[in-house]
């Protein structure tokens, strides 16, 4: 007996409905259970710790988006936080460097492995010599101690004269045989970037970041923090309750390290790239070279609320890259007085999470440890027979 074409199609389409809908249909349920489920622990926690104001981005594949901003702006007089309201990054900034770098990289703009002092002439009459590499600045592997002169970011001194006391320090360890985080040294690929392309790194991120991701609330630096009254205020928790505290523009010295403002819409569009929805702006080639774990970090397996589930620990080019019960994440923290952030990545699920709180709080590592343990759970449950 011969069948006509269309028939047969028309077979398998419904074969399909029949066996694939539903299972779609569950999943679906499930994670929006997850979703509420977590929401609701999430209000409860930061409203049990009097937090006041939370932006929260989750994302699962390219459709399924939730975005919800909690509190306030400010405790007294305070507006309700939205979707677009604009909270600071902190260090969680240094994944939009990574970003950046990978890219212009592709572009052939300068290499990872050019040394430091082709952009930085000064670095060629140091201990350095022509050693540092670019690559060493971006994964906290230039040999120094940790946090170099982070003390004069939070001084009078501006950024280039810190630079030059830089310059002066001496090394523990040649680049790329230890791991030391920085803020001052990350920085400096503001320079390279300067130098390679004749223009600078916040225009680059504006133009070739912000712009075609339509991050409308993305932006670095303290003038587009304050450009209007949508912006969460700093709290610091003093006497038994939170106060809130003046903006510092510190830290704005150190644009790559610590400089990046977003909100929670703007934030589920940044997980999205990094999950590459957005190949225009950021390949797959570029999201790969940026994650490379160039510099293992053995201190984070000892984080207290990780130690039982971390394995392996690197830092990429801006990212954290962990093992975390045998699935990859991507990960990076902020804080800067005032600020929390946490940004999760699993890319193998297509998952992705960001936390910001305008509250110095240690609450957020609960947070975060606590969603990504539902998230494997939920993984799990969907890889189970159901009998």
């Amino acid at each position: 007996m011969k069948y006509s074409v269309p028939l047969i199609y028309s077979f398998i389409l419904l074969l399909s409905m029949v066996f694939f809908h539903p299972r779609v249909n569950a999943a679906n349920e499930q994670w929006q259970a997850l979703l509420k489920d977590y929401n609701k622990h999430l209000q409860n926690k930061l409203k049990s710790k009097g937090i006041p104001a939370g932006a929260l981005s989750i994302v699962n594949g390219p459709d399924n988006t939730y975005v919800k901003g909690f509190g306030v702006t400010k405790l007294k007089n305070g507006q309700r936080v939205n979707e677009y309201t604009r909270f600071r990054l902190a260090s969680v900034s240094k994944t939009f460097a990574g970003a950046l770098t990978a890219k212009l990289v592709g572009q052939g703009k300068f290499s990872l492995d050019d040394p430091v002092s082709k952009f930085i002439p000064e670095f060629a009459n140091t201990s350095y010599k022509d050693n540092l590499k670019v690559f060493h600045l971006l994964s906290h592997s230039s040999g120094l101690v940790p946090n170099a002169y982070d003390n004069l970011i939070e001084s009078r001194m501006n950024y280039p004269d810190i630079v030059a006391k830089l310059l002066s320090v001496q090394p523990i360890c040649q680049p790329g045989q230890c791991y030391g985080y920085q803020n001052v040294m990350f920085s400096l690929i503001d320079e390279v970037i300067i130098s390679s392309t004749q223009m600078s790194y916040s225009r680059w991120l504006n133009e070739f970041i912000f712009s075609p991701l339509q991050m409308k609330n993305a932006s670095v630096g303290y003038q587009s923090m304050v450009a209007d009254g949508n912006y969460a205020h700093p709290h610091v928790r003093g006497r038994k309750k939170w106060h809130t505290a003046k903006l510092k523009k510190n830290y704005y010295k150190v644009i790559p390290a610590a400089g990046v403002n977003a909100s929670a819409s703007d934030m589920a569009i940044w997980l999205k790239a990094q999950l590459g929805y957005y190949p225009s702006v950021l390949s797959k080639d570029e999201l790969a070279r940026q994650t490379r774990p160039y510099t293992q970090t053995k201190k984070e397996l000892r984080r207290r609320v990780w130690k039982k589930h971390l394995k392996e620990a690197y830092y990429g080019l801006g990212w954290r890259v962990y093992n975390y019960d045998n699935e990859t994440i991507y990960y990076h923290s902020g804080w800067v007085q005032g600020y929390r952030s946490d940004l999760v990545v699993i890319p193998h699920m297509n998952i992705g999470f960001s936390l910001v709180l305008n509250a110095e709080t240690g609450l957020i590592n609960e947070l975060t440890t606590d969603f990504i343990n539902r998230v494997l759970a939920y993984k799990q449950a969907q890889l189970t027979p159901k009998l």
